[in-house]
């Protein structure tokens, strides 16, 4: 079985977000280390190069791949902040007619600016992700 790439490491946050060119992206960076660091009691780690999760959990595929991945995170991408919500967006249709310009993928949550959606909504679009995916 391949190895994942993207690994939790001893990288160093700050310097990563401090390296966002944009201002306005690099502020809502730290603004989404507040709410998610609130959200899992958890601090920012550095997940592979260019992402920032908060807490762990387990996973287990029917093929019997299995590992650890974070519960929640985000990259500050070129075009968008780019949040991961493991959960997935199945459950949460009414959450996300409250929150505010977005589109999502499999398991992401692309945003423009933190201006543009519900901080609160968010917040506990993440609360409910984190919850899902670690059983609490």
């Amino acid at each position: 079985m391949a190895e994942l790439k993207t690994k939790k490491n001893e990288g160093d946050v700050e310097a990563f977000i401090n390296s966002v060119e944009d201002d306005v992206k690099r502020q809502d960076c730290h603004k989404l280390i507040e709410l998610m660091s609130s959200v899992t009691g958890d601090k920012p780690t550095m997940w592979g190069e260019k992402i920032v999760g908060f807490g762990s959990y387990h996973y287990k595929y029917a093929s019997g791949r299995e590992g650890d991945w974070m519960a929640v995170g985000f990259s500050p991408r070129k075009a968008n902040l780019t949040l991961y919500l493991m959960s997935g967006f199945n459950e949460y249709e009414a959450l996300l007619s409250k929150l505010g310009k977005h589109t999502t993928g499999k398991s992401c949550l692309y945003i423009k600016r933190l201006e543009d959606v519900d901080t609160d909504v968010l917040r506990e679009l993440v609360a409910t992700s984190v919850a899902h995916v670690t059983d609490s």
